[in-house]
């Protein structure tokens, strides 16, 4: 399986590569949209600017793909980009979903570091199989505000907030699952398999 990590200048990249290439894929890391077309599923990585990434990545390219139907996995950042607009910034993201992207509140320590849970708000194939309150890890200043069908599990940190979205081939989670142990292995595998649907 061919999957393709945009390179946006964030960090984490070889992080999910390597948690990839654990579960049988090839993962290739790509700064423009060349591969798109050959690639089986295509992730936004975490960590990083919002308007860097939205400036630097080939955006009416992964566009057009995700629309069309090939999968996608938008980590943290990643998942933020699924949004019109970002508190962060003044660039477009996606729009695939409505809603838009907030700062923590100041009530909290920001960025948010380290493991916190998930409530399951409903059932998707992404969160198949994972325990009642599963413990996940987070590096976020940011967080999606929206309610829709998309929403699969929140958290709370100063505020509850989505952490996992999912609808048709788009899925998002607003922690890194290639750090949350046996949690994120779990959603990794989840999103593979369907890509190989």
């Amino acid at each position: 399986m061919r999957v393709v990590i945009f390179n946006y200048g964030a960090g984490n990249l070889f992080s999910i590569q390597a948690a990839l290439k654990k579960e049988g894929t090839m993962p290739t890391i790509a700064k423009t949209g060349s591969k798109i077309e050959a690639a089986d599923a295509l992730v936004l990585p975490g960590v990083g600017s919002f308007d860097q990434a939205a400036n630097v990545l080939p955006m009416e390219g992964i566009r057009d793909a995700v629309r069309s139907g090939k999968p996608i996995l938008g980590i943290c950042l990643g998942l933020q980009l699924f949004f019109a607009r970002s508190e962060e910034g003044s660039a477009q993201g996606f729009s695939f979903f409505a809603g838009c992207v907030r700062k923590l509140p100041s009530s909290v320590k920001v960025p948010q570091i380290g493991w916190n849970t998930l409530n399951l708000e409903r059932e998707d194939e992404l969160v198949e199989g994972l325990p009642k309150d599963p413990w996940v890890y987070y590096v976020n200043s940011y967080h999606p505000e929206t309610d829709g069908r998309w929403v699969v599990a929140t958290s709370q940190y100063g505020v509850r907030f989505p952490c996992v979205v999912a609808e048709k081939n788009i899925y998002g989670t607003q922690f890194h699952p290639e750090k949350s142990g046996s949690a994120g292995k779990t959603i990794l595998q989840n999103f593979l398999r369907a890509v190989k649907k």
